[in-house]
């Protein structure tokens, strides 16, 4: 009996490998035929520009949205807001019992034509490493012969208009194959995410029925460093703060005034460094409040695979902050990042003078527990217990002269974070299909430490969100020489159909 019941468990396991490993190449197949039919449609999303300051650039790619979805039997529809509108792409299957909704980003970063090695950055181009490991540019007609490690360097290749070109190509392999999922798809489309989808909050609320679904997914960020199959359950939201702290009217000689005219820029460094410990960790009273991580969260972060040695190493540097015993865990809690600073002037246009102002540039990551305003507040009080009295505007002659110390703070919300549970039903499913279309367990992170506009859409119409990163995580987004590498481009093409084509 025994024997007979082994057996039979054998041979039930040989089915499934059997039948994993044939949906597996028939992904791959599609997926490969795909990737070398979708390189003219990356060719030419990626040559518009998508400046989201620029209205008329982003009315191009709403167009190149609406008839591209409208060809494969979307129905689309804009959502207007002040600015850029939403687009909205639906298309409904026979017997779909629920609605999946898809979060697409197809605005861009400003850029700096001069930083980037090439011609233009709308103009993209094929790339492979030469044996000094530099980037060289080969011709694009190459690309239909391409190799995994090769890359198409252009503005948005990764963030995020290669996502969206991978999702239309698994759309043209489902209607080829005469594959219906069985479930609704709406796609809505973010023209103006890098600017922090400021009207996104407004437009949701107003929009609740149009935008309703059971599950959401967002195709965007970057996998897990090795390449692993990824699936991403919250994201840290984002606030800004612009500091400035402020000396004589006008800059004035440091010989003649240099220990009698106090500096700003000295002023706003001691600000700085009050906010923070040598371990990277905020000191202001009350900033991680509310924050605890109990034990069975701690043992699902501490499973996430990262080597902090190759890390360092190829961040070069010698160590990293402290604010939690690992990468995953530091990343639970709010950070307080100077993303940029200025007084005076420096290089070859140094000048011995004192400066008459100081700026620095704050960014604040927002965790699920913390309260936006609540953590603005406390780092507006903390300066002001710095003996600094604080405004909202630039001073007046007669503010200035009445207080030792004054700054101006600004700050604005963007969005807050969002977090969904592992265990909650559009996460099986992913996982389930990641599984098929890979023969692995997906890493699952349980909040990534960048931010996706995706809260109003989780609070709002509490629809629970996975993000689903399908680029490699060396693409230099937002920075000059953008890119994204052929193989994870294909792979990506494979996950979405993975995703497409696994029962809900």
């Amino acid at each position: 009996m025994r024997s007979s019941l082994l057996t039979t468990i054998a041979f039930a396991l040989f089915i499934l490998s059997n039948s994993w490993s044939q949906s597996a190449k028939k992904l791959d197949r599609w997926a490969t035929s795909a990737t070398l039919a979708s390189f003219p449609m990356l060719q030419e999303v990626l040559s518009i520009p998508n400046d989201g300051l620029r209205l008329p650039e982003i009315e191009l790619n709403v167009q190149w949205c609406e008839r591209n979805f409208g060809q494969r039997g979307f129905r689309t529809q804009r959502i207007q807001t002040p600015e850029a509108p939403l687009l909205l792409a639906e298309r409904k299957f026979p017997n779909a019992q629920q609605t999946v909704l898809v979060y697409l980003q197809l605005d861009g970063q400003p850029v700096e034509p001069q930083k980037w090695n090439q011609k233009d950055p709308y103009i993209p181009v094929l790339k492979k490493q030469n044996p000094q490991g530099e980037w060289e540019e080969i011709p694009w007609e190459s690309i239909q012969n391409y190799e995994d490690d090769w890359r198409v360097f252009a503005r948005s290749a990764s963030d995020a208009k290669g996502p969206v070109v991978m999702f239309l190509k698994a759309i043209d392999v489902m209607l080829r194959e005469k594959l219906q999922p069985n479930f609704n798809l709406k796609v809505i489309m973010d023209f103006e995410e890098e600017l922090g989808s400021p009207r996104l909050p407004a437009a949701v609320k107003a929009n609740r029925k149009l935008l309703t679904a059971d599950h959401l997914i967002i195709f965007d960020g970057p996998m897990h460093r090795s390449g692993r199959p990824t699936l991403s359950f919250g994201a840290r939201g984002i606030a800004t703060v612009q500091l400035t702290t402020y000396g004589p009217v006008a800059p004035q000689h440091s010989g003649h005034f240099g220990n009698y005219v106090p500096n700003p820029a000295l002023r706003m460094a001691k600000i700085l460094a009050s906010m923070k410990d040598d371990q990277g960790r905020v000191l202001i009273p009350g900033y991680y409040d509310g924050i605890q991580i109990d034990d069975k969260t701690k043992a699902v972060l501490k499973t996430f695979p990262h080597d902090k040695d190759s890390f360092m190493k190829t961040l070069q540097i010698g160590e990293v902050d402290q604010v939690g015993p690992n990468y995953q865990e530091s990343i639970q809690y709010p950070s307080l990042n100077i993303r940029g600073m200025q007084s005076g002037w420096i290089n070859e246009k140094a000048r011995t003078i004192i400066p008459a102002w100081a700026r620095a540039e704050i960014d604040v990551r927002l965790v699920l527990e913390s309260d936006p305003k609540r953590l603005l507040q406390l780092i507006r009080r903390h300066i002001e217990n710095q003996g600094y009295f604080v405004l909202d505007r630039e001073p007046t002659a007669a503010e200035r002269t009445a207080h030792p110390r004054i700054a101006t703070m600004t700050s604005e919300i963007s969005y807050q974070s969002f977090r969904t549970n592992l265990n909650t039903p559009v996460g099986e499913w992913l996982r389930a299909a990641l599984i098929r279309g890979f023969g692995e367990e997906p890493i699952r992170v349980r909040m990534s430490g960048g931010s996706i506009p995706i809260s109003p859409f989780v609070n709002t119409l509490q629809i629970p969100a996975v993000a689903v990163p399908t680029v490699n995580r060396d693409n230099n987004q937002h920075s000059p020489n953008e890119n994204i590498r052929l193989g994870t481009y294909r792979n990506g093409i494979k996950t979405i159909l993975a995703i497409l084509t696994q029962p809900l």
